[in-house]
């Protein structure tokens, strides 16, 4: 059996990152999470920051809209 070194499918087509979440007003999960996040920037831990702004996002809030 010959072994595949080469893709079959074309390059892969990666969307441009989302932009940092804004934290919802007076609420303290957000709040520690934007701490967490920019923690693990200043270490270089990018996929932690990520985990954040994700968490953030996801986060539920009356009345907020999620974008």
């Amino acid at each position: 059996m010959k072994q595949q070194t080469t893709m079959d499918d074309g390059p892969i087509d990666l969307p441009l990152p989302l932009d940092r979440p804004e934290p919802a007003p007076q609420c303290g999960v957000c709040a520690a999470l934007t701490r967490q996040g920019a923690e693990a920037v200043a270490v270089g831990d990018y996929s932690k920051a990520s985990d954040c702004n994700i968490e953030i996002r996801n986060h539920p809030h009356r009345g907020r809209h999620r974008s």
